[in-house]
């Protein structure tokens, strides 16, 4: 990857404006041409540095009003980490080591429908199939952030 490669994915990460010739555009703030800029993209998806590119909805303003964050805790014997991680209804699905004797939830997922009440019917559904009683769901009150996790940087092209 070059330096062209690492300004490039800094105009992707910026978003594709919605003009004609949307990679000319970009080929003319980066100083290069629209076939080396696709040719780059191309490229750069082969390679697996760029996994899709793709819109990013406002769930918000398409409804999806409810958010949550379960956490699970599993019986020590439990194995069903794929089964729950494959959901549909589930966005993320993580471990995180317990607090003891504070907080002893290990599994984290991610739900997101219109309604509290579809989520907390999705998680019930999820606990029956998967056999885990014990979990919280904790709802989003506010979006205070949301920015992908890594980006290059702008002026490093460092990731950060």
């Amino acid at each position: 990857m070059d330096q062209n490669d690492r300004r490039l994915i800094i105009e992707l990460e910026k978003g594709i404006a919605l003009t004609h010739e949307p990679f000319a555009a970009i080929g003319l703030r980066l100083g290069i041409a629209e076939d080396e800029v696709i040719l780059r993209i191309r490229r750069l998806r082969a390679d697996g540095v760029i996994r899709k590119i793709r819109a990013r909805i406002n769930q918000r303003k398409i409804g999806i009003m409810a958010n949550a964050l379960v956490a699970w805790k599993p019986p020590e014997e439990w194995t069903g980490y794929e089964a729950l991680a494959s959901q549909p209804g589930v966005s993320h699905c993580y471990l995180r080591e317990p607090v003891p004797g504070r907080w002893e939830y290990t599994v984290y997922t991610v739900h997101h429908k219109r309604t509290r009440d579809e989520v907390y019917d999705e998680v019930r559904t999820i606990a029956d199939e998967i056999g885990i009683r014990d979990y919280r769901v904790l709802f989003s009150t506010e979006e205070l952030k949301r920015t992908p996790a890594v980006r290059i940087n702008d002026s490093t092209g460092d990731l950060r």
